[in-house]
């Protein structure tokens, strides 16, 4: 099993472990609204970013590269599309991650291919099919809440 495999696995089974230990009250209205089984999971188009093959030097053109990169991400969450993104550690040339709410993987591709550091090679994506919980539709919501604002 993989490593990406492994942690998908035991981030389930701490899921499960948890809904056993605190009872929940079933929310239908979201569970249809964010598309969920009745294991309250559904698909999605989980994005590897790697190392590409033109690294931008330092320099403004390359923060430009990156301002571009997090107004993308910015507005294909606001679109509802891109439910979660960060960053990675680099190693075996893993940089980031992307998780798009579809199953589509074209339409995934088609929101990857928008991104400045894919349109000028400084990454590139890796997509594959993913099933997780539902609840990282309401991820972008929830995480605005814990920004603190600036004075």
């Amino acid at each position: 099993m993989n490593r990406i495999a492994a942690c998908a696995l035991a981030l389930l089974c701490t899921l499960g472990a948890h809904a056993q230990e605190a009872p929940s009250i079933y929310d239908a209205a979201k569970a249809q609204a964010w598309g969920a089984n009745d294991q309250g999971l559904r698909p999605y188009t989980l994005v590897l970013l790697k190392t590409g093959p033109k690294r931008m030097p330092a320099g403004p053109e390359r923060d430009e590269m990156f301002k571009g990169h997090f107004a993308n991400m910015q507005r294909l969450a606001k679109e509802g599309l891109l439910v979660y993104a960060g960053p990675l550690d680099g190693q075996n040339e893993l940089r980031g991650l992307f998780i798009f709410a579809t199953q589509d993987p074209e339409v995934a591709r088609k929101a990857v291919e928008t991104d400045p550091v894919i349109i000028n090679g400084e990454m590139v994506a890796e997509l594959h099919r993913h099933f997780g919980s539902a609840a990282l539709i309401g991820i972008n919501d929830q995480h605005s809440r814990l920004i603190k604002p600036k004075p």
